[in-house]
């Protein structure tokens, strides 16, 4: 029986004069063979992993992979058709076998990874879990066409992705703070990079400029020379045909000489046939060998004249091609050696520039740095005092050695003006008021701090009392 198969099937044949399977297109079934057709056509395979990462966190990963035989490989279809084919692709035992493959080595993977490795790097999850099962797919003979890893899902119970969202908008709310500042910082220093690119662009076309034009200059004397050469050329060459043509003329004229005299001999010895006859041979045999003469001369001649100008105009074309060459050859190395100058200048300029630029930019950075640690340091120091300002501020005035400087400045203020300290007394006790007129003693203790004071004012600066408040005394002594 001939049995021939689709052209997404093929057939399986055992039997006799078999050795182990066959697999065809078509072929004839002969007796004691059997023979079956399996389709080769992939098949789509959803499942939902339920898998736990190395925190021991689960999570669902729902998937659908495509897979099929492999075509290309007749030892994989030799395995498929062995040991799949007599089951239908869609059969529990088929996605069984495809499901615990998938499951085993997915568990596997996830529970090497955190969750957050997983969550980030979905792509490389995804080919790990990809390669990890088509290798354990190899030995059954299936390839997988296509694997589509969806959307990470949270068990009930275990909240992590939406929490991990939650996070997520929280920290791009803040990014995008950071990055309004950042994109006005770049605009900012945007600006003034396009100025100095701008400057440099038009250094460097002008640069250009100038070699294009010198080049363009070379290529004109050179299409110059070449020109006059082969004007030289071509005149040599019609002075050769000249020659030529002059020999040819020369070669006729004496053919019409020749059958002149052998005209004159005819008439002379028409009595003589005979003794004409061979007159006439001798007479032609020296014409010919004359005309051979005279054509071999001209004809070395010619051929000499030819050869002479045809090396001199080639010495004298390769004289002008070679100082040509070497012209336009020092016209390109200037040019080069201008180019290379330029574009030196050019990287050095932008080295100095990206120089300073970055360290306006690492100062920035510093400078933004010390003023956010300045400012937390401040406000954990006010939480630390309880919101107490004064108490802060008379800290830092300790801590900075505020007040020691001021006590320096006043003490180097009080040594310039040399002060003169004078010690009175009033007579009273050491008690008090002393008695029922303690008052009295009071008002009379501030008349006599007068004078004294008087005096010290007297002595710092040189100014004394108006007259109706009396007069001090001459004497320095102390009471």
């Amino acid at each position: 029986m001939y049995k021939v198969a689709n052209p997404s099937e093929y057939l399986v044949i055992t039997g006799i004069g078999i050795d182990d399977i066959k697999l065809a297109k078509k072929a004839w079934i002969l007796p004691g063979q059997s023979s079956i057709i399996f389709d080769m056509s992939p098949v789509n395979y959803t499942f939902e992993v339920q898998a736990m990462s190395s925190e021991k966190l689960p999570f669902m990963l729902p998937a659908v992979f495509t897979i099929g035989p492999r075509i290309d490989d007749i030892q994989s279809l030799h395995k498929y058709a062995k040991l799949i084919s007599r089951h239908d692709k869609l059969s529990s035992h088929v996605k069984e076998l495809v499901q615990g493959i998938i499951e085993g080595e997915t568990r596997v993977l996830a529970a090497s990874m955190t969750m957050e490795e997983v969550f980030r790097g979905t792509k490389e999850f995804k080919q790990e879990v990809f390669e990890k099962v088509q290798l354990e797919l190899n030995q059954f003979g299936l390839l997988i066409y296509n694997a589509n890893v969806k959307q990470l899902v949270d068990v009930p119970g275990h909240e992590y992705f939406s929490y991990l969202g939650q996070k997520t908008q929280m920290e791009a709310a803040n990014q995008a703070r950071v990055d309004v500042a950042e994109a006005r910082k770049k605009g900012e220093i945007g600006s003034k990079m396009r100025e100095g690119e701008t400057l440099q662009y038009a250094a460097k076309i002008d640069a250009e400029t100038k070699i294009y034009g010198t080049k363009r200059e070379g290529e004109g004397r050179m299409a110059e020379l070449k020109v006059k050469a082969e004007v030289k050329v071509y005149e040599n060459v019609r002075e050769a045909e000249v020659a030529e043509a002059n020999a040819e003329l020369a070669k006729k004229k004496a053919g019409w000489a020749k059958e002149a005299q052998v005209a004159e001999v005819e008439a002379a010895k028409a009595v003589a046939l005979r003794d004409a006859q061979l007159q006439t041979e001798v007479e032609r045999m020296n014409a010919l060998t004359r005309t051979e003469k005279l054509k071999a001369e001209f004809l070395s001649k010619a051929s000499v004249e030819y050869e002479t100008k045809v090396q001199e105009a080639n010495w004298e074309l390769y004289n002008k091609q070679k100082a040509s060459e070497a012209i336009l050859f020092q016209r390109e190395k200037e040019a080069e050696a201008k180019k290379a100058l330029a574009e030196a200048e050019f990287y050095a300029r932008q080295q100095v520039a990206d120089g300073e630029f970055y360290a306006k930019k690492k100062e920035a950075e510093g400078l933004m740095a010390l003023g956010q640690a300045q400012g937390a340091y401040l406000r954990h120091l006010l939480d630390a005092v309880g919101g107490n300002y004064a108490a802060m501020r008379d800290f830092m005035m300790i801590n900075s050695g505020m007040f020691q400087e001021i006590a320096k400045i006043n003490a180097e203020a009080m040594r310039g003006l040399q002060p003169k300290i004078s010690i009175w007394t009033n007579g009273g006790g050491e008690g008090g008021d002393g008695g029922a007129n303690g008052a009295m003693k009071e008002v009379a203790g501030v008349y006599k701090m007068l004078p004294p004071l008087f005096k010290t004012v007297h002595e710092q600066t040189g100014m004394s009392p108006p007259a109706w408040m009396g007069t001090l005394e001459n004497s320095h002594s102390s009471n």
